[in-house]
């Protein structure tokens, strides 16, 4: 009896699991495909659409890298500097920003609350054209700059709002125990809070990297110098209307340019899981 009420459980199970698989590689198809023509001359790739070939090859990962005015890996390196900068820009102001919201007490708090997190709904195509001539007057266009500067003053208003909501899980008791101990609000932020929202703070450090890196729009329109592309403008570059345009060596760095974010998903994997369950739960 027990056997059947297994085998009746597991079939389902088995079934679901062979769905799951089966979405998955659905899902992951548009990716393998690119990894696979990475490896194929550029006029198979569209002849002779399918996985496999008999005539791999790496020169595309060699024709790519030195295909454009410099090196790849000079894009790659501009790139992390814009991303280093919004990482470093995100979390101190958007922590300091959470802080103010969850433990200070000030005039209107809940309207500038409510504000920011309208903000949240701004679409960029509506403050880019305000940003760029902004921008344009203070003599910063094609500089990083435009793309590092608002993330000291905690623009991303969704990291904010993430913040908020894991310091007020933090027990405020810390904050009196501290404040015994002579600590102002300086000492509670930087020896208590802190310390404490670091599954938050891995967070905010994980989603600026993917959404930095992989930004286009702002980075094309406030870019305008070669020498300062970062890797998606370089990629864009690569077609070109007036002629042919290599797709193998396209598809070769665009594989190049995941690996950074792979690499970094996979470094903080255990604490994006946990910022967002924590601060999911409250």
């Amino acid at each position: 009896m027990a056997t059947t009420d297994a085998r009746r459980t597991g079939r389902p199970r088995l079934l679901a699991h062979f769905g799951l698989i089966l979405f998955g590689l659905v899902m992951i198809y548009p990716l393998i495909w690119t990894l696979s023509s990475s490896f194929k001359p550029t006029q198979e790739i569209f002849s002779s659409p399918g996985l496999w070939s008999d005539n791999f090859t790496a020169e595309n990962y060699a024709d790519g890298w030195t295909a454009l005015a410099h090196p790849f890996h000079r894009y790659i390196l501009n790139s992390l500097v814009v991303v280093v900068g919004s990482i470093i820009g995100n979390l101190l102001a958007c922590s300091l920003a959470a802080y103010a919201f969850a433990r200070l007490e000030f005039r209107y708090k809940r309207l500038w609350f409510a504000i920011m997190l309208g903000t949240i709904m701004l679409p960029i195509h509506v403050v880019i054209v305000p940003q760029y001539i902004l921008f344009s007057q203070l003599d910063w266009i094609n500089t990083y700059w435009p793309l590092i500067v608002p993330k000291l003053l905690a623009t991303d208003a969704f990291f904010v709002f993430l913040m908020v909501q894991f310091i007020r899980g933090i027990p405020r008791e810390l904050d009196e125990a501290a404040r015994i101990d002579g600590c102002g609000h300086t000492g509670i932020f930087w020896r208590i809070i802190m310390p404490m929202s670091l599954p938050a703070l891995a967070t905010t450090a994980i989603f600026t990297f993917i959404w930095t890196w992989n930004d286009f729009f702002s980075q094309l329109i406030f870019l305008t110098d070669p020498d300062m592309y970062t890797v998606p403008v370089a990629l864009r570059t690569f077609v070109d209307a007036t002629s042919q345009t290599p797709w193998g060596p396209v598809f070769a760095m665009s594989i190049v340019a995941l690996g950074p974010i792979f690499g970094f998903f996979l470094a903080g994997q255990r604490y994006l899981v946990r910022g967002i369950a924590t601060t999911g739960l409250k």
